[in-house]
């Protein structure tokens, strides 16, 4: 009877085991997906252009397009090969305009949940999470504004950090922002991004000087390139993927920046705005769990304007204050993690 409740054990662990699903490899990236807003009235943010009788003349039929064509860029980036298990988003103007994202038929499959921060934004946009619940559970979240020295006014979208496991085996630290503009030239705006810069450093180091071999991702639409004073002295990126320490951030977006290939178009040339920067310990992890493998920008020919002056650009919603029905001004930008 012994040998027999013993046998009975082993083939339900084994069951247990066997239906769990095997997971070894995981998408995690960000999308810009420009100016998602609804089209109710907000008293506390700057939606006036958005709304029915505004500029845009954002009913529900722009509206409603704009979901169908962020799902369909988004639907397609869950497909990859490993599955897309978070995603940061920008540009969004409330927790329900990403509800109405994720119940869209084509995302309704892959039951996206939503992690959203409301920002204290002058124009009212915020940053968030979409994450896949069955393969990613959410530990903890904390809101990080941005101060910059001598100008108490300054206002800005917080960054915000969710901590998390993967497959239940990893714990990932992953920070979504949008860092402040250059609207009024660069020069003028450079204290913001700086002031940006020095706040990721400061996340990243309270991370992992608690935990040292910490799996840390930074990622956003920074509004600078790879190579910007902000994000290569202010955070102290890396370059090259040789001899990191597990304190050390890289951004491998500095190889595709160098390459020619970029986010965003301006003034007929690409710049890559939006980054992704990973900690020392997700590049050199331990055998047997998740560590970096490859970086990517997602490109689909639908995703480009076809005529016009902005011939090979983002295909966007806006242009010229002038309705395209397209996706948005920034491409998506994903890593992609191995066991």
């Amino acid at each position: 009877m012994r040998k027999f409740g013993l046998f009975v054990l082993a083939m339900i662990l084994a069951v247990v085991v066997f239906a769990q699903p095997a997971y070894n490899k995981a998408v995690i990236g960000f999308y810009n997906v420009e100016n998602l807003f609804d089209t109710i009235d907000d008293p506390n943010k700057n939606d006036e252009h958005f709304l029915p009788d505004g500029d845009y003349r954002w009913g529900s039929a722009r509206y409603n397009a704009k979901l169908e064509a962020l799902s369909k860029v988004i639907s397609e980036m869950a497909a990859l090969d490993g599955g897309l298990v978070v995603l940061g988003v920008s540009e969004i103007e409330n927790e329900q305009v990403l509800q109405d994202l994720v119940a869209t038929e084509r995302l309704k499959p892959y039951h996206l949940s939503v992690c959203h921060h409301e920002s204290p934004d002058r124009r009212g946009v915020d940053v968030a999470f979409l994450y896949d619940a069955s393969r990613f559970k959410i530990l903890s979240t904390r809101a990080f504004p941005t101060i910059v020295p001598n100008n108490p006014d300054f206002i800005t979208r917080d960054q915000w950090l969710m901590t998390g496991i993967l497959d239940a085996t990893d714990t990932l630290d992953i920070v979504v922002n949008h860092w402040p503009s250059k609207s009024g030239g660069e020069q003028r705006s450079l204290p913001g991004r700086l002031a940006a810069g020095q706040l990721g450093r400061h996340i990243a180091d309270s991370v992992l000087n608690s935990r040292p071999n910490a799996k840390f991702i930074y990622m956003g639409d920074l509004n600078d390139n790879p190579t910007s004073k902000c994000i290569m002295q202010e955070m102290g990126t890396k370059t090259k993927p040789e001899k990191l320490t597990s304190t050390d951030l890289y951004n491998p977006m500095w190889k595709l920046f160098r390459d020619g290939i970029g986010s965003y178009a301006y003034r007929d040339s690409w710049e890559m705005l939006d980054n992704i920067i990973i900690s020392g310990g997700l590049v050199n992890a331990a055998p047997g769990t998740y560590k970096f493998r490859s970086a990517h920008i997602f490109r689909k020919d639908y995703m480009f304007t076809k005529t016009g002056s902005y011939m090979d650009y983002p295909y966007r919603t806006f242009a010229g204050g002038n309705y395209q029905g397209g996706y948005s001004d920034h491409l998506p930008v994903y890593i992609v993690l191995t066991k």
